[in-house]
C-alpha cells in the first residue's frame, strides 16, 4: 500500500498507512473514533462560534480547526474529517436537523412507496462543502499525518432515512419495510450505494488518504439479513473504490456483526473495525492475516482511571499481535463524558507496547 499522498509528498508520520502492509511496526498506530468532539472544551468553544453542529460541518475553516484540536493535545497517527454521516441523505432533500441535546431528525422520512420510488442519488455539487472541508483539512495537516474520509453505510443511512431519526428498539419501521417490501427497500440501498460511492470518490479526489464506511446499525440484523442487506451493498462500494483508487485503503466498521468477520474480510476491504463487544483474537482468526484490524477498547474506559485503562488494554491484547496489521482504537466513538487526561493515558500506554 502506498505510504504517500496523492501529491507524492511524504508524511511526517506514516505509521497509520504502514499498518495496511505486512511490515512489523515498532508500536501500533493509534487514532480514536470521534477524537474531535464534545469531550474537548476547545471543540465546544468552536461549536459555539459556529452557531450549531450543522453550521460547523458546513464551514471548511471550522472543520479544519476542529480536526487539529486532538492532534495538538495527543500523539495521534491519523486525523479524520469532521463531518456527519447524514450529509448524504440531507442532500437528497430529507430535511436534516439536530435539536438541542437531541439526535438527528429528518423532516421528510421515506414512509411510503411514492417517496421511496422518487429517491435519487444527490448531485455531488450539493455536497461541495464537504469536499471543500476535506481539501481544507488536508492543507491544515501539512502532511503531518494521513487524513481519513468517511461515509455511513447504505444500510445505516437507510435506517435513519426511513425511521426519520434514531431508534432505541432496532429501527422497526426500517426492518418492517425490509421484510415486507424487500424490492422497495432494495431501491433505497441501491440509491445509497450510488451516492456513497460518488461521495467517497470525491473525498479521495479532494485529499482523503484512507476511507471508512461506518455501518453503525448493521448489527440489528440477523447474520443472514446482515450479509444480504448491509454487507452486500458495502462490498459493491469497496469494489468500485478499489477499481478507481487502488492505492487508497478502505475500512469497514460494522458494530455488532462479529458473526461475519470472515465475510467482511472477503469484500476486498483493507481493514475491519472491531467493536468493544468483540474479541481481537477471534476477529483475527475469522478475518485471516491479510486484513488490518482496528479497535476495540471500550469507550467507557475513558471515564474510569489510569490503572483500569492499562489493565484492560493489556487484557484486550492478550494473545494478539499488535505490531502487524493492527490500528489501536476504541470499539466505538469517544463519549461526551470522556476525560481528556485519560485519552492521554491511553495513547501513552499504547506507545509502550
Amino acid at each position: 500500500m502506498n505510504t504517500s499522498n496523492t501529491s507524492d509528498v511524504p508524511f511526517v508520520n506514516d505509521l497509520f498507512l504502514r499498518a495496511f502492509t505486512d511490515e512489523r511496526l515498532p508500536c501500533p498506530p493509534v487514532w480514536l473514533m470521534r477524537q474531535a468532539g464534545r469531550y474537548l472544551p476547545e471543540y465546544r468553544a468552536t461549536r459555539g462560534k459556529a452557531g450549531s453542529f450543522l453550521e460547523l460541518c458546513r464551514s471548511p475553516a471550522f472543520c479544519a480547526e476542529v480536526l487539529l484540536q486532538p492532534l495538538e493535545r495527543f500523539d495521534l497517527d491519523a486525523a479524520i474529517l469532521f463531518s456527519d454521516i447524514l450529509t448524504v441523505p440531507d442532500a437528497m432533500g430529507l430535511g436534516l436537523s439536530f435539536g438541542v441535546g437531541e439526535g438527528p431528525r429528518f423532516a421528510n422520512p421515506l414512509r411510503d412507496e411514492a417517496s421511496v420510488k422518487a429517491l435519487v442519488a444527490p448531485d455531488m455539487r450539493s455536497l461541495q462543502y464537504v469536499f471543500d472541508a476535506v481539501a481544507e483539512c488536508k492543507r491544515a495537516l501539512k502532511s503531518k499525518v494521513p487524513l481519513i474520509g468517511f461515509s455511513g453505510s447504505p444500510f445505516t443511512l437507510a435506517c435513519y432515512m426511513i425511521e426519520g431519526g434514531g431508534s432505541s428498539d432496532g429501527f422497526p419501521i426500517t426492518r418492517r419495510m425490509m421484510l415486507q417490501r424487500p424490492e422497495l427497500f432494495q431501491h433505497v440501498l441501491d440509491v445509497n450505494v450510488a451516492a456513497v460511492t460518488a461521495y467517497l470518490s470525491e473525498q479521495v479526489r479532494s485529499g482523503a488518504d484512507v476511507l471508512m464506511l461506518f455501518d453503525t446499525w448493521g448489527g440489528v440484523l440477523a447474520p443472514r439479513l446482515y450479509r444480504e442487506y448491509s454487507l452486500k451493498p458495502m462490498r459493491r462500494i469497496v469494489s468500485s473504490i478499489n477499481r478507481s483508487f487502488p492505492q487508497t485503503p478502505i475500512m469497514l466498521f460494522s458494530r455488532g456483526a462479529a458473526h461475519s468477520f470472515d465475510a467482511m474480510a472477503m469484500t476486498g476491504a483493507h481493514g475491519l473495525g472491531v467493536d468493544w463487544q468483540s474479541d481481537l483474537v477471534d476477529a483475527r482468526n475469522a478475518a485471516g492475516a491479510g486484513v488490518t484490524l482496528q479497535g476495540n477498547f471500550d469507550p467507557l474506559l475513558l471515564t474510569t482511571d489510569a490503572a483500569t485503562i492499562q489493565r484492560e488494554v493489556t487484557k484486550a491484547l492478550t494473545g494478539f499481535d499488535p505490531h502487524v496489521r493492527y490500528v489501536a482504537n476504541l470499539g466505538h466513538g469517544i463519549t461526551p463524558d470522556a476525560d481528556p487526561a485519560l485519552v492521554e493515558v491511553l495513547v501513552h500506554h499504547l506507545r509502550t507496547l
